[in-house]
């Protein structure tokens, strides 16, 4: 990217878990940075990091952080979106926003790149990176629904407790600790920060993340059939999802059900996924091999595996997907949008 035009760019919520992947991505991605503005809130501000070699001071976020500020990139809240975004858009920026502000706004494209890039150019401001487990399982999907077309999805997820924020993965250390001590494990975070009631994680599934709607899904379950739809550009798939919480600290997998349109033959399926861009191939049953989070954690594709027919329908298929939730389901999936953004403004 040598040849690009030099960008003023700014990381909100620099100090976060996925803040910091992004600010490590830009890094180690070369991006065509002219200035580099760490945003935070006031009680983070201050905070010291280091880009290339260079120690840079993390400042508060205000209205007035954006001037000349080409590209921002958010994950700090859909609260802090709404209210920062709109400022940064009227400075001028392009807003690559990693919450839930504005990802069903229908001004609002939902780009994950493997799968619609070309909305980009529809963005009025503001881009949406969608939810991380959305995001892996429409990366691995999107060549079904181009060769065979997609009718239903039925997905079970297995999430990392790093997609709650730091919190929670010390929260998850620590009753690990405890319990193994034989001592009393006291939850303080999770299912969700906000809700009277916890439940402990170590050694446990929880199957909650976020509030339950009226319907009975939770927000994130909802998310994942929302976004999907959204995403693929096909209102009439079915989705239905179950996501649980598990002891695992990154990579979010995924049991997933489709049911395709058109008949298929499995090896064709299998190529199909293999040849995808931003997927691996992971699926050899006689040698044990099949994705694992703690092989995806730290890598930036997607994962496939355990690829089988379905036994009850003839255009079912079963897949296993993994992917580390901070990277490809965060901060890879957001830098891959401010790379594209960066090559078309040459």
């Amino acid at each position: 990217m040598s040849n690009q035009k030099l960008f003023n760019v700014a990381v909100v919520g620099a100090t976060g878990a996925v803040g910091e992947q992004i600010i490590g991505l830009l890094e180690r991605r070369n991006f065509p940075i002219a200035e580099l503005k760490l945003l935070s809130s006031a009680r983070s501000a201050g905070t010291k990091l280091k880009f290339k070699g260079k120690e840079l001071t993390v400042e508060e976020a205000t209205p007035d952080s954006f001037k000349g500020i080409e590209i921002a990139l958010f994950s700090a809240g859909g609260d802090v979106t709404k209210a920062l975004a709109p400022h940064a858009v009227e400075h001028g920026a392009v807003c690559i926003d990693n919450t839930n502000a504005y990802r069903m706004d229908p001004d609002t494209p939902l780009i994950v790149p493997e799968v619609n890039i070309d909305k980009v150019s529809e963005h009025r401001g503001i881009i949406a990176n969608p939810n991380c487990s959305t995001i892996q399982m429409v990366t691995a999907l999107k060549p079904l629904q181009d060769r065979y077309g997609i009718a239903r999805i039925i997905v079970s997820t297995y999430q990392a407790v790093s997609g709650a924020g730091s919190r929670a993965i010390d929260e998850m250390l620590r009753q690990t600790r405890e319990a193994l001590a034989g001592n009393e494990v006291v939850p303080d975070i999770l299912p969700v920060g906000s809700l009277p009631v916890k439940h402990q994680i170590a050694f446990n599934a929880i199957p909650q993340i976020d509030k339950f709607q009226d319907n009975g899904y939770t927000l994130e379950e909802m998310k994942m059939v929302r976004e999907t739809k959204k995403i693929m550009g096909d209102e009439s798939i079915d989705v239905t999802a179950t996501c649980v919480r598990i002891p695992v600290v990154y990579g979010h997998s995924e049991s997933v059900y489709v049911e395709l349109k058109q008949d298929y033959e499995l090896e064709d399926v299998k190529k199909l996924i293999a040849e995808s861009p931003g997927v691996v191939l992971v699926d050899d049953p006689a040698g044990q091999r099949y994705p694992l989070a703690t092989e995806a954690a730290g890598q930036p594709d997607v994962f496939v595996g355990r690829l089988r027919r379905d036994l009850g329908h003839a255009r079912g298929l079963n897949l296993w997907i993994v992917s580390d939730n901070l990277l490809k389901g965060a901060a890879w999936n957001a830098v891959q949008i401010a790379e594209y953004i960066a090559i078309e403004n040459e």
